[in-house]
């Protein structure tokens, strides 16, 4: 069955939920899976390795998850309104991916979460769509035909969904945005399937 990479990073537990939900979203396509991984965090120390295996959580993800799969969801919780180091410590190391162009024509997807609610959702959400168009990707946000993006009060946007954590990190993932991870990966799912039948007509 096909599956969709749902790639992130998550400090505080708030980004990780979001991509369950995703998930969920990308699952409730027929004939579509989610194939769910993160990435180790960055060291200050050069010296210092993260197991192979996280001692929680998905698998660490690999190059060869980008290849197996037909499209991309990629969280991140907000650095300074950029990525995560840890995340974008991956993608700086999908060069070979670029060469053999892999990941033309995917479609993908992104979703974050903030402190704050002016805490750089939208410039994260976009620095991480740079790598996915220089990959070739077909980058999809989401459309003001869901309700969501015009009545909530904490996070989303058309860019892709997003979270208001609060400055603990400790809000919970809200109705509306909960409602918004399921459209973000039910759309990416959708947009997969038809990509495939258009290429197999």
């Amino acid at each position: 069955m096909p599956e969709i990479l749902v790639l992130y990073y998550s400090r505080y537990g708030s980004v990780a939920q979001m991509a369950q939900l995703v998930a969920r979203g990308i699952e409730e396509v027929p004939e579509i899976t989610a194939r769910i991984r993160t990435v180790p965090a960055v060291s200050t120390v050069c010296e210092a390795t993260e197991d192979a295996i996280p001692s929680a959580g998905p698998p660490y993800v690999t190059q060869d998850d980008l290849k197996e799969c037909v499209g991309l969801a990629l969280g991140s919780p907000t650095r300074f309104g950029n990525m995560a180091a840890a995340l974008k410590y991956f993608l700086d190391g999908t060069g070979s991916q670029w060469l053999s162009g892999t990941m033309i024509d995917k479609p993908a997807a992104v979703f974050t979460s903030t402190s704050s609610m002016h805490g750089g959702q939208e410039s994260t959400l976009i620095t991480m769509m740079l790598p996915l168009l220089h990959h070739g990707m077909v980058v999809l946000g989401l459309p003001y035909s869901e309700p969501d993006l015009m009545t909530t009060k904490s996070g989303g946007t058309p860019y892709g969904a997003s979270h208001l954590a609060g400055t603990d990190s400790k809000l919970p993932i809200t109705e509306e945005e909960k409602r918004l991870c399921l459209a973000l990966g039910k759309r990416l799912a959708a947009t997969a399937k038809a990509l495939a039948y258009d290429q197999n007509k």
